[in-house]
C-alpha cells in the first residue's frame, strides 16, 4: 500500500510513507508467525492484558487497557473464546458486568505467542547495532509523543 510513496522523491515527507511500509511489513512478519497458533496481535494483546492482572479482567477495564472501543473487546473477546483462550464469567463484584478469564491453552497460546513475538523482534532487528537498537527506540517515542 505504502510502497508507491517510499522511493518518491517529491512527496513531502518520504520519511512517513518509509515508516508506515515498516510497520507494515514488520507487523505482517509478526502476523504470519502467530497465526500458527490461532493468535494475531490484538489476539496477543490481550492476552497480555490478562496475563499482566493474574488472568481475568471486567470487559470494560480490558477495552480501556487496549484503548479501544466496548464492541470491538467484545469482538475480539469472541473469537478468543471460539478459540477456547478466555470464557466469559460473570464478576463477582458488579452483577450487571461480565469478566475476560483466561483458560489454560489461553495461558499456553500466550507463552507460545509471547516467544513468537520475541523471536521475531530479534530476527526484525538482527541487522541493527546495539546503538542503532537504542537510537530506533528513542526516535520511534519521539515520533510518538509528537503524534499525540
Amino acid at each position: 500500500m505504502y510502497n508507491t510513496y517510499v522511493n518518491d522523491t517529491t512527496a513531502t515527507r518520504p520519511g512517513l510513507f518509509s515508516l508506515l511500509h515498516a510497520a507494515e511489513a514488520a507487523q505482517a512478519h509478526v502476523e504470519t508467525r502467530l497465526a500458527v497458533l490461532g493468535l494475531s496481535l490484538p489476539k496477543l494483546a490481550a492476552l497480555y492484558q490478562l496475563a499482566a492482572v493474574g488472568e481475568s479482567l471486567p470487559l470494560g477495564q480490558l477495552a480501556e487497557r487496549l484503548a479501544c472501543v466496548k464492541s470491538n473487546i467484545t469482538q475480539l473477546i469472541d473469537r478468543l473464546e471460539a478459540d477456547g483462550f478466555v470464557t466469559r464469567e460473570p464478576d463477582p463484584n458488579d452483577r450487571r458486568s461480565r469478566l475476560a478469564v483466561m483458560t489454560i491453552a489461553g495461558r499456553k497460546a500466550y507463552e507460545q505467542g509471547t516467544r513468537i513475538q520475541q523471536e521475531s523482534e530479534r530476527e526484525i532487528f538482527a541487522t541493527l547495532t546495539d546503538e542503532e537498537g537504542r537510537q530506533l527506540v528513542t526516535l520511534i517515542a519521539k515520533v510518538q509523543q509528537q503524534s499525540q
